[in-house]
């Protein structure tokens, strides 16, 4: 008998295609899951400080800081850079080498290498004159949907002296990263081992992010209400101090009037604020910053000039 129903045969059925799911993005470093909340907050600022900038070249630049302050004697500070062709993105160029030398001869020096396509290096060197205080190496690897981390600091073979720090962080979805950080010091009769564990969420307009550990505890939340406004809540406490601190900043920009202002209220009863202004068509740009301890009665001004 034919086909009485008027039903297509199985095989002429449409077939849907299977549904492409989007890859999960790589999570970042370790070092930046506070980032965005971070970035509310106002730098501290005290004293008179000059800042000039100067772009030798599509490689090389060159930046000359003069700090004046009542707490301690002026200084000077030269700062080089160099950037390599490799740019993986808009803020990622490799190689980068980046040096700071103040007027004393102490020096900070770090080193960007791309080892792989998903292998990076870096070396940081601190001294104070002649003296090595500090050399760190780290190596990180960022997969397609994860980062691993390990760093090296002030390795000592002849003094049996280390300490190594390991980050993982995993993408479980494309709003969720949960991860961890070990950090284990050798020294000497003494050794040790720090264990954390870190989650991030991240929605449209807000970001949460949570590090727990037998050390203590750090929450950030970060919310964009608009393009101008940016506010943000930080929790820190330190099992070691027996310490808790609570703060809130906010960030507001004025394009019109090419301002930007930050604030901050913290637990400790401080309250601060800078304020930064473009001076279009020149590169010049003006800050002027004042935070007020109310518990210890300390305060302190500051103002600065950039140019470049």
């Amino acid at each position: 008998m034919g086909n009485t129903l008027g039903l297509a045969p199985m095989g002429s059925m449409p077939r849907r295609s299977p549904r492409r799911e989007e890859p999960l993005p790589n999570p970042g470093s370790f070092d930046e899951l506070h980032r965005l909340c971070k970035d509310v907050f106002p730098a501290q600022m005290e004293g008179v400080k000059l800042v000039v900038n100067k772009v030798l070249s599509s490689h090389f630049q060159v930046a000359h800081t003069v700090h004046m302050s009542a707490l301690g004697l002026p200084g000077y500070h030269l700062h080089a850079a160099y950037a390599g062709d490799w740019q993986l993105s808009p803020t990622e160029v490799f190689p980068t080498v980046v040096g700071d030398m103040d007027s004393s001869g102490s020096l900070n020096a770090q080193v960007l290498l791309l080892l792989a396509e998903r292998l990076r290096a870096k070396a940081v060197f601190q001294t104070q004159q002649a003296k090595f205080l500090t050399w760190q190496f780290d190596g990180e690897y960022r997969g397609d949907d994860y980062t691993a981390t390990l760093t090296l600091g002030n390795p000592d073979l002849i003094g049996e002296s280390v300490i190594m720090v390991a980050h993982f962080l995993q993408s479980l979805t494309h709003r969720l990263v949960l991860g961890g950080e070990l950090v284990y010091h050798r020294r000497p009769g003494e050794e040790g081992a720090i264990l954390t564990l870190a989650g991030k969420y991240s929605a449209v307009h807000w970001v949460a992010t949570l590090n727990v550990g037998s050390g203590g505890a750090h929450a950030s939340y970060y919310h964009r209400a608009n393009e101008q406004v940016q506010v943000g809540v930080e929790f820190e406490a330190n099992t070691r101090l027996q310490d808790t601190t609570f703060s809130f900043g906010y960030h507001l920009t004025l394009p019109q009037a090419n301002m930007v202002f930050r604030g901050l209220v913290d637990s400790n009863w401080c309250v601060g604020a800078v304020l930064e202004k473009k001076m279009p068509p020149l590169p010049v740009t003006l800050a002027l910053g004042a935070f007020l301890n109310h518990w210890r009665n300390r305060f302190h001004c500051g103002f600065s000039i950039t140019v470049g």
